[in-house]
């Protein structure tokens, strides 16, 4: 109980949270001039994310049915873009994995946590990719702005963001730095960046003559890691079954979903989604995540 006063009442915390506040009003004004429309959080479905990584199952019986807690909106986000007259989505989604207790040193995970999910109808990914790096940058500005005090008091000088963004292939890091390729970028990068192609679920697309994976993700400097993950969208029934296949995807529970996709009705979208406490902890400066956290969720520690 003392440690956990202790950790609600540090003086930096209000500080934090205010970085925190910054981020998010920033998020929703440029949301907002850019007629992205805000969507409520789904928390409970027959369907959710199946992830690229092992986690804990979560699930509940209700009435009859099986209700998965919500790993991401993802499968959401794209049944969203069905219709004609939204251009684009987003969704500040609160996210349960419940991860494995090995990840508990890694001063980035959660198994809940905050995301905020995007979705654009008839965008690719170099379109997607200048929409994020255009609000980033403005998230940037606004919170080097608004919390110059607070940024002052937490010892926290932030670079100048900049866009574009540099540009890394997967293949390319691994090759120069091993399997530990990201954690050795982050610390020798002094901006976010983007790294492609990555083996991934079945609904991020793929290149049918490259085999390349249409994906992406924003990689924070400094060791901070990865922060953002997103794609394009498979949209092909027959791809979409042959990629759950060679994953070992249970399609029990996406009955609806490939329905769906076998009316062929799935729109092409381009989307992605980032951590609301990773990116605090990162415009904070903080060793942990567990830092920007008023009640942390790190996996395999004791609530």
């Amino acid at each position: 109980m003392e440690k956990a006063i202790k950790h609600i009442t540090r003086p930096e915390l209000k500080d934090i949270l205010s970085v925190q506040s910054a981020v998010l009003k920033s998020i929703h004004d440029f949301m907002w001039n850019e007629n992205i429309t805000q969507l409520m959080p789904v928390m409970l479905s027959p369907f959710t994310d199946p992830l690229a990584h092992s986690v804990h199952e979560c699930a509940i019986q209700y009435d009859g049915q099986r209700l998965e807690l919500t790993k991401s909106m993802i499968l959401h986000k794209q049944l969203s873009m069905l219709r004609d007259d939204i251009k684009g989505i987003y969704i500040i989604s609160p996210n349960i994995r419940l991860e494995k207790s090995s990840k508990s040193q890694s001063s980035r995970h959660l198994f809940e946590f905050s995301q905020v999910d995007i979705e654009l109808k008839d965008a690719d990914h170099k379109q997607f990719m200048r929409f994020l790096e255009r609000l980033y940058v403005h998230v940037f500005s606004f919170v080097k702005m608004e919390c110059r005090e607070e940024l002052k008091r937490l010892g926290r000088e932030l670079p100048e963001l900049l866009a574009p963004f540099t540009v890394y292939e997967s293949s390319e890091l691994k090759k120069e730095f091993g399997d530990d390729w990201e954690h050795k970028t982050s610390m020798q990068e002094t901006r976010p960046f983007w790294v492609m192609d990555h083996y991934r679920e079945f609904y991020d697309k793929e290149d049918p003559i490259s085999k390349r994976h249409i994906n992406y993700d924003i990689v924070y400097p400094e060791g901070f890691g990865e922060g953002l993950s997103g794609a394009e969208r498979e949209t092909d029934y027959e791809t979409i079954i042959k990629k759950m296949a060679e994953r070992k995807t249970d399609q029990t529970s996406y009955a609806t979903y490939l329905e769906i996709a076998k009316k062929g009705i799935l729109r092409p979208t381009a989307g992605g989604g980032f951590g609301v406490e990773r990116l605090v902890r990162y415009l904070t400066g903080k060793k942990e995540i567990r830092d920007v956290c008023l009640f942390p969720r790190v996996p395999g520690r004791r609530l």
